[in-house]
């Protein structure tokens, strides 16, 4: 999973994408964001793919400052990630 951009703006004002590659099947799930927030990285992880494809083994990132959060880890935590 990682953060791309800034990129030049969109409709509604999004200049971010947030990535996620499946390293098996290399399926890509991506989301345009305002801003890059551990809250909106939360946010997609549950609705693109813990809902659709299950809970991950592992999620493997760049560690940046949205992916270190605590709120965050400990979100992955509980699901057993």
């Amino acid at each position: 999973i990682d953060i791309l951009g800034p990129l030049p703006l969109t409709k509604g004002q999004c200049k971010f994408l947030v990535v996620a590659v499946d390293y098996f099947t290399k399926w890509i799930e991506a989301k345009p964001l305002a801003t890059i927030t551990a809250s909106n990285v939360q946010k997609f992880v549950w609705k693109n793919i813990i809902t659709r494809f299950g809970i991950p083994y592992a999620i493997i990132s760049d560690n940046g400052l949205q992916f270190t959060d605590k709120k965050f880890n400990n979100f992955l935590e509980n699901l057993g990630i």
